[in-house]
């Protein structure tokens, strides 16, 4: 049986490369946006390369009886909106990721400008999507390209294209705010770097990044030991990302509720709430490796020391463990993770741990308090997610932001199977065979009405190397029981784009499997829409239909 790579996305190499024509890719301007200057441009490969005209023949040829539209009936007083929640679905909703680099910065007569690339064959592709059942795509929305010409100068304007194009093909939008940068991960088939000011801010002050023991600087996304510190002009991380996302729900909020129905937060590397701490795009790291602690930037050294102090413990607080190996030490060669008389197991280990991943609890609730503030403001859209009945037969509508606000969750399944686990720990989730490390994440999540992502859904147990003592199985098993009992609507992700039968059945057998958890996942988000998908199109549709089997569902109406 072929073995698999751990939860994270397809490797792919950079060709050179390769140059395209924006006119003659936009025919047709949308109403309110520039048009685009006649002028040659260079653009990366990126894993979408398939002309129009291709896609175009597929979408004619194209015949799904059955996976059309399925209205929704309108059954509120009029001038009420659409209880979306209460309103009779049909099917398992099923959205696509788009090519990280859809939207690009272009060279334009000395200045960067934002642009959509291959956008008549990405309208032919949403509509394929479209057609073959699919509810709607995920968009990254990046940072580096938004705010790229300096602080809160915000250009939508590529974003604004691009989601008409979505809404106008019928589907749905799931906005990532990117608050990192591409090309660090296995499969980013881009470089989106940071903003070029963050960058020479992080030239003076090295330590805005991740740090690990060696002094190395991760510089995919900002530290959250500096969530507080007004390092950027003036500003703190937690302001920059309030501020970012309350423009861009400004600028979409026409389609906020409607067409725009997530916000999913980024919250760290590649998007997902947790420490750098397997690097494998930089070849510091190799599946599967324990991974290391990224806790050495002085404002985290400082936390840990006034932690330590705190306790009446200094010498705690001098570094981090000292005997938990390298990057690509197995958990057994350590002192600190292995399952007997381990390091992780002691009063200092508790102590460390907790502080650890204390600190990305705290990340979390800091960031998704702003972007819920930002989404909340008076004057934003908001719908009505239920109906509470008095006793005396009044009904009291409750009211949320219409947009969902989101975030993802990092499926670290290597090394499950052991007592410690130790990738999660060194990731941030302090999750043992003695502890549930994710009830107090889903926690927070709650707080924040925050609906969840989580990848490997698509994994076994058995497609791994026993050495790596791997469960994916059982990592998500753990993460549907805590997000079930918080009340947490959970998606679900594949980590890897596959498209065998075995993937294919392990999805479907999470998502509306015929078990005691049947329908035990509110969605699935599949990666990702390129020439790969168009290339096992057949197989990807056999997918969705499969997923379309799922019984009507009654329409509730909730006692006060």
């Amino acid at each position: 049986m072929q073995r698999l790579r751990p939860s994270l996305r397809r490797r792919a190499s950079l060709p050179a490369a390769v140059s395209i024509d924006p006119v003659s890719l936009v025919q047709e301007t949308l109403p309110g946006l520039p048009e685009l200057s006649h002028t040659r441009q260079v653009f990366p490969r990126s894993d979408f390369e398939k002309g129009d005209v291709e896609l175009q023949k597929l979408l004619d040829g194209l015949d799904l009886p059955g996976m059309g539209v399925f209205p929704r009936p309108h059954h509120y007083p009029e001038g009420w909106p659409e209880l979306e929640t209460l309103t009779p679905k049909r099917g398992f909703p099923v959205y696509v990721m788009l090519p990280l680099d859809t939207v690009w910065l272009a060279d334009r007569d000395g200045h960067k400008v934002s642009v959509v690339k291959q956008e008549q064959a990405l309208q032919a592709g949403l509509q394929m999507l479209k057609k073959a059942g699919v509810e709607g795509v995920m968009i990254d929305v990046w940072w580096g390209i938004v705010e790229h010409a300096g602080p809160q100068q915000y250009d939508f304007s590529a974003y604004q294209r691009l989601f008409a194009t979505a809404a106008k093909a019928g589907l749905k939008i799931q906005a990532v705010m990117s608050f990192h940068a591409a090309g660090g991960n296995v499969g980013d088939t881009c470089k989106i770097s940071l903003p070029s000011w963050i960058s020479d801010i992080g030239d003076s002050n090295p330590d805005i990044y991740y740090t690990d023991k060696q002094g190395y600087r991760n510089r995919e996304c900002l530290s959250l030991g500096c969530d507080t510190e007004p390092l950027f002009r003036g500003r703190t991380p937690v302001d920059m990302y309030r501020d970012f996302i309350s423009a861009f729900a400004d600028t979409f909020d026409d389609l906020a509720g409607s067409k725009l129905v997530e916000v999913t937060v980024g919250l760290g590397p590649a998007g997902e709430l947790r420490y750098p701490a397997y690097p494998e795009g930089d070849g510091r790291w190799r599946f599967p490796g324990v991974g290391e602690f990224q806790c050495y930037d002085k404002y985290m050294m400082q936390s840990l020391k006034q932690a330590a102090d705190a306790i009446g413990k200094p010498e705690w607080g001098i570094e981090g463990p000292h005997d938990c190996g390298d990057y690509n030490s197995p958990a057994w060669e350590t002192a600190f993770f292995v399952s007997s008389g381990g390091s992780w197991n002691t009063e200092y280990g508790h102590f460390f741990l907790s502080w650890y991943s204390g600190l990305l609890l705290q990340h979390a609730d800091r960031i998704l308090a702003a972007a819920s503030e930002a989404l909340s403001r008076p004057g934003r859209a908001r719908r009505a997610t239920k109906a509470l009945q008095g006793k005396n037969g009044e009904v009291t509508y409750v009211f949320e932001p219409a947009c969902q606000l989101g975030a993802k969750l990092a499926g670290v399944h290597w090394w499950f199977k052991s007592r410690a686990h130790a990738a999660e720990l060194t990731a941030g989730y302090y999750n043992t065979r003695e502890r549930n490390g994710y009830s107090p994440l889903m926690d927070v999540l709650k707080k924040y009405h925050t609906h969840l992502s989580f990848t490997c859904v698509e994994m076994r147990d058995c497609e791994h190397p026993p050495e790596g003592r791997c469960s994916p199985q059982g990592l998500l098993e753990q993460v549907i029981t805590a997000s079930t009992a918080a009340g947490i609507p959970l998606s679900g992700e594949n980590a890897l784009q596959r498209y065998d039968q075995q993937a294919f059945d392990r999805i479907a057998e999470s998502a509306v499997g015929q078990s005691a958890r049947q329908g035990r996942l509110q969605q699935l988000t599949f990666l990702r829409m390129g020439d790969l998908m168009f290339d096992n199109w057949g197989a990807f549709t056999q997918l969705l239909q499969r997923l379309q089997c799922v019984p009507q569902c009654s329409p509730q109406i909730f006692n006060a």
